[in-house]
């Protein structure tokens, strides 16, 4: 006898994105709130600029793609 197989559920997306709240700030010396500002509009997605709360000093980016066609992400 051939054990059936059940078939495999796609891969359900529990998030889409995460968006950082505290990072390491390099002038303060310790994990600060930070400021997200769209830095860019790029072919391949927006460019994003994280900004100490305090100092203003940059301490990270990110780059968000487009989510592709078909993958239940559009709104």
């Amino acid at each position: 006898m051939i054990p059936t197989r059940t078939p495999r559920r796609a891969k359900t997306v529990q998030y889409r994105d995460f968006d950082a709240t505290e990072l390491f700030c390099p002038r303060c010396r310790r994990a600060v709130p930070v400021r997200k500002r769209l830095l860019l509009i790029l072919p391949e997605g927006e460019k994003y600029d994280y900004t100490c709360a305090f100092c203003g000093t940059s301490v990270g980016d990110k780059l968000v793609r487009p989510s592709p066609p078909g993958s239940g992400l559009e709104f």
